[in-house]
């Protein structure tokens, strides 16, 4: 028996009966202390569905951590989004391609994956007043920051202003490495 009062398991674990109040508090304790406010939040509701389910503990154990995980990749993406600072919200799947003929759906589908911000290679977006190239560059920049890659959205006329009242600052090279960290910017 553990100093605990609860008999060891085969890793060294402490493992033991708990009442089901007792077990609701430990969790919402670890969950706080582990960061983990999915677990925290939805543990009793996971557990009642695994044992309808007929899981397996494993099963169950599964069950959890894809919960946490997959909210955590929900809120990395709004995070990502949000810290773009986009104008406004536009989507990739409300694009009007017909407003741009020459850009062949393969090339939309081969931007919207994103390769070329990896390759390091450049997107200029040039037409006509009223075609769709700052919502195609919102979507596109979107739909990076969803895919987890950093992204700043800013006007021309703003960052050139932001650049030389950073320089007047004597702070252009830490405002120059801010921007260095992006893997896309807009």
């Amino acid at each position: 028996m553990s100093a605990t009062g609860k008999a060891s398991g085969s890793a060294g674990l402490a493992v033991g009966a708990w009442s089901d109040e007792a077990a609701a508090a430990a969790i919402a304790s670890a969950a706080k202390v582990l960061r983990l406010p999915t677990v925290g939040a939805h543990a009793q509701e996971l557990a009642a569905a695994a044992v309808k389910q007929r899981l397996s503990h494993l099963g169950f154990l599964a069950e959890v951590l894809t919960a946490e995980c997959d909210e955590r990749d929900a809120r990395m993406r709004i995070r990502r989004v949000r810290e773009a600072k986009f104008p406004r919200t536009k989507r990739l799947a409300d694009f009007d391609a017909a407003r741009l003929p020459d850009l062949p759906a393969a090339a939309l589908a081969h931007l919207a994956g994103g390769r070329w911000i990896d390759k390091g290679e450049p997107l200029v977006l040039l037409g006509d007043s009223g075609t769709g190239k700052t919502h195609l560059l919102i979507a596109l920049g979107t739909a990076a920051a969803e895919q987890g890659r950093r992204v700043r959205y800013v006007t021309t006329a703003a960052l050139v202003n932001e650049l030389v009242e950073a320089a007047d600052d004597r702070q252009l090279s830490r405002v120059v490495g801010r921007y260095a960290r992006l893997d896309l910017l807009c």
